[in-house]
């Protein structure tokens, strides 16, 4: 067992560098985004990315809205504000809108928006995970359809190769042209794709191994590790030197993977939560060898650093509340080139937060 520990901390210590002397901390920026044209108003914000130009995006969710928050668009209208924004929203890094698009009444479309992606050619890539969100869907920068992985519809289950599963995250790896999709809420496993064809590459369940339906038992700490997923399989992240970090939420941990499935090795955060987990989504700090992991975890509400070599905690952003800085159910979490951290929050949180770095990458 010893060997075997040794084996894997040798790996990572040979694969990934040594994390940098200063770690960065955060101060939030309660001014960002700009107030938003044409009387909108945001419902959960499902997602954030960051593109190429540092421009961030917005997925967010109209119809989380209730009645007296779009009061303005009902018949009557009920109160002089608001109108839902657009479900996709690009801001520049200023905050100031740029553009938006696409929604419910666009087809096809997700029925509860969930995970966004813009990759380097400018493609915007969503997915959904209402019941029927066996689809994940690539899109011009402007909303124009490009290609459709699977279908909305009933899933196949876990080891169908056609359909997804409620998927949470997409990540594409520009250098394989190969799309990595969290599958998700439905099913339990990471899936690969290539991002030009939507060809099947391959996929795997926790600890590599192929994933299974069965029903499993509600997590307990006290219990032996789970060898399956749980649902939501929430994140998978490819790093610049080839490590797949994928989050199984409500087991609380992050388990590493080469981007063939082979695995490497896990981390547990705040074992004894339950609710709905520990571990969210996460994010690479951005200097050239990615020394540090950004995690969100929206049952306890912090943002925690991690060393990148071996998992570990090196400080925290955050608290449970409302406040600017706080957070509740806090989702998603973006990176700009110059460090600048982007979230966003759901249940009634309904709000994306900038935080500005300390130190540059």
């Amino acid at each position: 067992m010893r060997l075997v520990s040794w084996a894997i901390a040798a790996l990572l210590a040979f694969a990934l560098p040594a994390a940098a002397q200063t770690v960065p901390q955060f101060q939030v920026d309660p001014f960002w985004p700009k107030p938003l044209p044409n009387n909108w108003i945001f419902g959960q914000v499902a997602s954030v990315a960051v593109d190429s130009q540092d421009h961030v995006w917005v997925l967010q969710r109209p119809r989380s809205l209730s009645e007296d928050e779009k009061g303005a668009t009902l018949k009557p209208p009920r109160n002089n504000c608001c109108v839902p924004a657009p479900s996709v929203m690009e801001f520049d890094a200023d905050g100031n809108y740029v553009q938006g698009w696409g929604g419910p009444s666009q087809t096809p479309w997700p029925g509860r928006e969930h995970g966004l992606y813009v990759d380097k050619k400018g493609f915007v890539w969503l997915s959904g995970n209402a019941d029927a969100d066996s689809a994940v869907f690539k899109f011009s920068h402007d909303g124009k359809l490009a290609l459709t992985i699977g279908k909305l519809g009933p899933t196949g289950g876990s080891n169908d190769t056609t359909l997804l599963g409620k998927p949470a995250d997409i990540q594409v790896d520009e250098t394989a042209n190969e799309v990595y999709i969290a599958d998700g809420y439905g099913n339990r496993r990471v899936i690969v794709f290539d991002s030009e064809t939507g060809a099947f590459k391959r996929y795997w369940g926790a600890y590599g191994h192929k994933p299974n339906d069965d029903k499993q038992a509600k997590y307990d700490p006290s219990a032996p590790v789970s060898q399956q997923f749980g649902n939501p399989v929430h994140c998978a992240k490819v790093s610049k030197d080839g490590f797949v970090y994928v989050c199984d939420r409500t087991n609380n941990r992050i388990q590493v993977f080469k981007k063939d499935g082979t695995y490497v090795t896990e981390w547990f955060y705040e074992k004894p939560t339950l609710g709905n987990g520990a571990v969210w989504d996460l994010n690479f700090w951005p200097d050239a060898k990615q020394s540090y992991l950004l995690n969100i975890d929206g049952e306890n509400n912090v943002m925690r650093i991690l060393n990148r070599t071996d998992g570990k905690v090196v400080g925290t952003v955050g608290r449970s509340g409302r406040y600017a800085g706080q957070f509740h159910w806090v989702h998603s979490i973006a990176v700009d080139s110059k460090g600048n951290v982007y979230t966003g929050e759901v249940d009634n949180a309904n709000r994306i937060q900038k935080f500005k770095p300390n130190i540059a990458p």
